[in-house]
Formats: C-alpha cells, sequence, structure tokens
C-alpha cells in the first residue's frame, strides 16, 4: 500500500457520511394519526364471523392494504402477516408441510427460511448457490432432492431474482411445493413476470430495513383459494374457527397471532406508493456502480439477465488473485478509510449454527429424532455448500448505501474510492 492511500495516513476520497435508506415522511404520519384519531388500532378478532366493526380478516386498512398489493404484484390473493418471518412459516403451515417430509433451501439467507419447516417437523436440506446470483443452483437443488422431499423454499437474495423457470421445472417434475422469500425483492422480476407469482405462495417483508417499512410487517402472496384461506387461519387463531367456518382440513391449521396492526397498514399503503420511485433509484445507483467498476478484473458485478433486480444491497465479487494477491479484508479495510463502506460476506452457511451442528431444536432432538424423520441425512458439515463458504470466506463484498437519500454522485466517491484502492494494491 503506498502512503496515497487514507489507510496509511493520505487525505480519504470521502468525509461525508451515508444515509440510512429511509423514506419515512409526512405522508406516513398522516396516515399513521387519521388511524390514531379514529380510536381503533387493530380491527382483527379471532372468530369467524363476528360483528362490524371487528372482522376476521382485519380492519379497513388491513384490507386496502392487501387490495393495493394484489393490484402491483399481480396475485389473486394476499395475505397481510406481522413479519415475513411468520409469513414463511405460515407458508409452510399452508402447505401442509410437517413431520416426515424435507425442504430443499438457501443456507445463504436469514435463518427464518430454515426455522420455517423445523417449526412444523419437517426437516431443511441445504442446497448451494449460483456464484453470480447468490440464489439457489438449480442443479443443486437436483442433487438434494428425496424421496421426502416435498418443497423448495427460494429466496431471491438481495433483491436478484433466482433462475425460476429451472426451479419451477423441477418442481413440476417431482410434484414439489415452492415458496418464494421475497423480503429483499420488492418488485423484482424474472423474465417478466414479478418473484413472488411463480410459486404456491410469495413471502414479503416490511421489516425497517426494507425497501418500504412499516417497522415491521409482511405479506403473502399465492394465486390458490384454499391456500389463501389456510393462511389466514394460521394468521389468526385458526384454531377456535375451523369449526364455525365448516373447514375440515385442521392439520397445521394451529393458529398464531400473525395479525398487523391498522397503524402498519395505513404506513405500509403510504410506503408502497413510494416503491417505484425508491426502485428506480436503487437500480439506477447500483447499476452505476457496475457500469463504473468494469475496468477492474478484480471486481466481478453478478449476472442479470432475464432479470430485474431491485437490489436490497448491491453485492458484487472480490477476486483476490486478480487484485495483487491482497486479501479481500485488507481490500474492504482500505476502502474503509477512503470513507467508503462495504461490507464482506454476508452470514455465516446456516448449517453452522449451532441448531443444525447439534441437531436440537426441541426436546429430545426433535424434529431430527422424530421416527417419521429417521429416514432423512442432510448434510451439516462444513463443505456442505462450497459456493457459499467461498462467497463468505472470500469473495463477497456487499454495500447497502446505494438508494435513497443518496444519489447519482455518491456513487462518484464509490468509484474514485474503488481506483483509488485498486490501483494502489495491483
Amino acid at each position: 500500500m503506498t502512503n496515497s492511500l487514507a489507510i496509511n495516513g493520505g487525505k480519504p476520497i470521502r468525509s461525508k457520511p451515508w444515509l440510512e435508506g429511509n423514506s419515512i415522511g409526512k405522508e406516513e404520519k398522516e396516515a399513521a394519526i387519521r388511524v390514531i384519531d379514529g380510536k381503533r388500532l387493530s380491527l382483527f378478532q379471532g372468530a369467524y364471523t363476528p360483528p362490524p366493526p371487528y372482522s376476521f380478516l382485519g380492519g379497513p386498512e388491513v384490507q386496502s392494504l392487501e387490495a393495493m398489493a394484489r393490484d402491483m404484484i399481480g396475485a389473486k390473493h394476499v395475505v397481510s402477516v406481522n413479519s415475513a418471518t411468520s409469513g414463511l412459516y405460515a407458508a409452510v403451515g399452508a402447505l401442509g408441510l410437517g413431520y416426515g417430509d424435507e425442504v430443499i433451501t438457501s443456507p445463504y439467507t436469514m435463518s427464518a427460511c430454515a426455522m420455517a419447516p423445523l417449526l412444523y417437523g419437517a426437516i431443511p436440506v441445504f442446497a448451494d448457490v449460483v456464484k453470480d446470483t447468490t440464489s439457489l443452483d438449480p442443479a443443486s437443488i437436483r442433487k438434494c432432492i428425496t424421496e421426502r422431499t416435498k418443497a423448495i423454499l427460494v429466496v431471491h437474495q438481495f433483491g436478484i431474482p433466482a433462475q425460476m423457470d429451472e426451479i419451477m421445472e423441477i418442481a413440476k417434475e417431482h410434484k414439489l411445493k415452492v415458496i418464494e422469500d421475497c423480503a429483499q425483492a420488492w418488485g423484482a422480476k424474472f423474465k417478466g413476470k414479478h418473484v413472488g407469482t411463480f410459486g404456491n405462495v410469495g413471502v414479503f417483508s416490511f421489516n425497517v430495513h426494507k425497501t418500504v417499512q412499516c417497522g415491521e410487517g409482511g405479506l403473502c402472496v399465492t394465486n390458490d383459494d384454499e391456500t389463501a384461506k389456510r393462511l389466514q387461519m394460521i394468521r389468526n387463531h385458526g384454531e377456535a374457527v375451523t369449526e364455525p367456518a365448516n373447514y375440515t382440513k385442521i392439520e397445521n391449521i394451529i393458529g398464531f397471532n400473525y395479525r398487523l396492526t391498522e397503524i402498519q397498514a395505513a404506513i405500509a399503503k403510504e410506503q408502497l406508493k413510494k416503491l417505484p420511485k425508491l426502485n428506480e433509484r436503487r437500480v439506477e445507483m447500483v447499476h452505476a456502480l457496475y457500469d463504473g467498476m468494469k475496468k477492474y478484473p478484480c471486481l466481478v458485478a453478478p449476472d442479470l439477465r432475464d432479470r430485474e433486480a431491485t437490489f436490497y444491497v448491491a453485492p458484487l465479487r472480490y477476486l483476490e488473485e486478480k487484485c495483487g494477491g491482497t486479501s479481500r479484508k485488507d481490500f474492504v479495510a482500505a476502502l474503509a478509510a477512503e470513507g467508503i463502506p462495504f461490507a464482506a460476506g454476508y452470514v455465516k452457511p446456516l448449517y453452522m449454527l449451532p441448531i443444525f451442528q447439534r441437531r436440537l431444536a426441541f426436546n429430545h432432538g426433535y424434529p431430527w429424532k422424530a421416527p417419521e424423520n429417521a429416514q432423512s441425512k442432510p448434510n451439516y458439515a462444513p463443505g456442505a455448500a462450497p459456493v457459499v463458504e467461498e462467497l463468505q470466506d472470500k469473495e463477497l463484498l456487499v454495500n447497502a448505501y446505494l438508494c435513497h437519500p443518496q444519489t447519482l454522485d455518491d456513487i462518484d466517491d464509490v468509484l474514485a474510492g474503488i481506483d483509488k484502492v485498486v490501483s494502489s494494491l495491483s
């Protein structure tokens, strides 16, 4: 490293702080006040046929949010929930998955994708990912399929759609259910079709860190009437309503309280109105980064063919051997000193968490030791997903600030920082 680098005492490229991507404004404030002035913060009731204004399906803000999302995403049904995590749990339950079943998912994502099957006694099986997109690799999915495989839980990681045509072909061939985790992929499309509408259930997030947010919250989308009904029951104390609803398929309909409040729904509606412009800003900035870094052989952008990605964050790969042998750790440190923040890696592979290493989720080693799961032999050993491990340990870089309220001018700083560091280290 030369002395011109900030890490060695030189002047940094940027001292201006990076701002949190938060678009909450007066519209959301007015919406929340409207609900507060109405004095009914939630209008859910855990009974199937209550008198108005309370309802098994929630109040006017909740139902209006669901209708807005239906129109935007193009799904027949939308069921709001209090988090995307709850949505994933409800999706597994609604699709009838449980003991004796295996669910293939990604090990390179938030833990809820693996916890959702476990909650119902099914066994998570981890496939590897495609290096260029960090989403599930269809070839690896095929290798994981056994006679017990009943579903694939796909993650559209970082807002980059997975290879849904190949994944749906596999699902059709093996009669598998498909759940899409779209928590990071608001507005993303694969071959012109919204993510979340390929499989049986799509799950979106309104978490505080997402492109649109109401603090906590989520949506489940489906085109199947029966699945929608089951999602609604699981969301709202289903065991108490199956009888008055004359519903007899009660497996997995032990209900929870996954209900969204009227305030959250009112805020989420205002956020959804802003989504097109927020996504436009993200896409513009990330593509400017990718275009500007093409001249650096050590930096590789994702493969975006057939995809309209919306970039929850901006991922890229760092190739140490093409930057003079400089480690990713040193590269990131040098960029940080220039005022350009990149994170090294994303999350530890899920199979390395204690719950999988010890195979202990509930008492007595359940669900792995359940008789129904005796034939399941999932691989949770180091090396189970070599591409994931290489990305996490060596290659992946992530920038979380290329979004509103930053602008294209801020990309100039990022590229200037990269140019300074690469030129000094190569």
